[in-house]
């Protein structure tokens, strides 16, 4: 098994939550629930597995496969019946017509007098195969499970049907606690791979902070050198990851698939994409858009400025993601035959251009955590026009998407081989003077790899962005 990776904030607070059940709860009811939500990969299961076994305390541990609600009820109850509850009854030999059933035999085998916890994985599948299951679920929790000390947990990759969970008028809104576990930080990465700063940014971007990656990266090894070993290896994570991300997220939606490998190739813009797919019609590439912007695949960018702008920009949401379109997944015919060789020439070959566009948002990111910004920072982002005259990467302002006031710009330079210069200080002062509301005033920043050259900026360095990532006072 991989390595887990230490994740001390969502650990933490799993915790509280089975503090509070084991406390004891008003009127009664000391039961918790909580809707744990967060892309595919991303480690979430891993995360309650290894939360559940710290605990110590009798666990249920389900995962809902797709299929009949009759192969999950009985999946269900087997899962529970192998999971040595103090009061199980033989409920692995048992059955029930109905959710409602199922969850109270289990909910009955649970400890009455000791904390325990109730894992629900992959519950879109249930909702999927039975529109019913929410207000069984509802019903249940409010009669049986609230009024014994256990923690539900509810997990699930699918963001939207997961947030939908949550919403006014839904059986189950204002019931559970909301918690989403994110990709791991440069500053997670830096740790666990034992990497200076720079190469742990780098190691981000291709990772994309999935811990099934990061799991099984050796400690100390530069990303050159990773990339060399995975791309050698047709069962790598680096290879297999994006291909079942996809299985799970695209199928059968060819059309998105097109689109999202366009966004992937450099099409940023709506007639870019269209462009490159000229199969699609137009009405189907707007559909296909919105479906990778609410699936959260792609990303739709505005630029941030003192004026409204409609000029949407897009880019694909997660850079390992990014990395796989661009390199690993043209590349699969020849990792398979031995010749991974290849595909990593033609990552280096490209890997400057690809790097230096693929940092941004993370650099935007970091940022937006960093103290020391100009007073009045509320917001960070980039600014561009439809012409690219100018490309601005980083502009911060009071709010977005329409600022009353621009309190810093600066420039992106993610270079081994050179510093922050003044030719990219004459560049980006050309680059000021062309944004709607910064004046001469406004301060410069220089996000550079490898320092700078002049002291006419404000230099954020590697370590300053892994560091926007650590809790404060550490």
């Amino acid at each position: 098994m991989d390595r887990f990776i230490e994740r001390p904030a969502e650990l933490g607070k799993l915790q509280l939550l089975l503090d509070r059940v084991e406390s004891g709860g008003r009127g009664g009811r000391p039961g918790r629930a909580v809707l744990m939500r967060g892309r595919r990969r991303v480690g979430k299961s891993r995360l309650v597995e290894e939360f559940a076994r710290r605990s110590g305390v009798p666990c249920v541990f389900y995962s809902a496969p797709p299929g009949s609600p009759a192969q999950q009820l009985r999946e269900f109850l087997a899962a529970a019946g192998a999971s040595g509850l103090p009061g199980d009854g033989g409920l692995a030999g048992r059955s029930a017509g109905s959710w409602q059933d199922a969850l109270a035999l289990v909910a009955a085998a649970l400890p009455q007098d000791a904390p325990s916890i109730l894992v629900v994985d992959d519950l879109p599948h249930l909702l999927a195969a039975d529109p019913d299951f929410e207000g069984t679920l509802q019903v249940t929790f409010a009669r049986e499970l609230s009024r014994r000390p256990v923690l539900l947990v509810l997990v699930g990759s699918d963001l939207p049907v997961m947030e939908a969970v949550n919403r006014p008028g839904r059986p189950f809104y204002m019931r559970a606690t909301e918690m989403v576990v994110h990709p791991l930080t440069p500053a997670d990465v830096a740790d666990a791979l034992e990497l200076p700063a720079a190469e742990a940014v780098d190691a981000r971007l291709v990772s994309g902070g999935l811990p099934m990656i990061c799991g099984r990266w050796p400690r100390g090894l530069t990303t050159g050198e990773y990339l060399r070993r995975a791309l050698a290896d047709p069962a790598s994570a680096l290879v297999v990851t994006g291909e079942r991300a996809l299985a799970a997220e695209m199928a059968p939606d060819a059309q998105a698939r097109a689109v999202l490998n366009a966004v992937a190739s450099g099409a940023r813009t709506h007639s870019a994409i269209g462009r490159a797919v000229p199969e699609v019609p137009r009405a189907s590439l707007n559909r296909a858009l919105q479906s990778l912007v609410d699936r959260r695949l792609v990303v739709a960018d505005l630029p941030l400025a003192t004026r409204p702008s409609r000029e949407t920009r897009y880019r694909v949401a997660d850079a390992h993601l990014w990395f796989w379109l661009s390199f690993v997944g043209p590349g699969l015919p020849e990792i398979e035959r031995g010749r991974g060789d290849l595909a990593l020439a033609r990552v280096l070959g490209s890997w400057d251009s690809w790097r230096g566009a693929a940092v941004v948002p993370l650099v935007r990111q970091s940022l937006r955590r960093m103290d020391g910004l100009p007073r009045r920072t509320g917001a960070v982002g980039g600014y561009w026009t439809r012409t690219g005259d100018p490309e601005i990467d980083i502009v911060g302002a009071d709010r977005e998407p329409v600022g009353e006031t621009i309190t810093m710009v600066g420039a992106v330079t993610w270079r081994e081989d050179r510093p922050f210069d003044r030719r990219d200080l004459h560049e980006l002062i050309i680059r000021r003077s062309k944004l709607p509301g910064a004046g001469a005033e406004v301060p410069l920043f220089a996000v550079s790899r490898s320092g700078t050259e002049t002291a006419e900026v404000r230099l954020v360095t590697p370590d300053d962005l892994v560091g926007a990532w650590r809790p404060r006072g550490s």
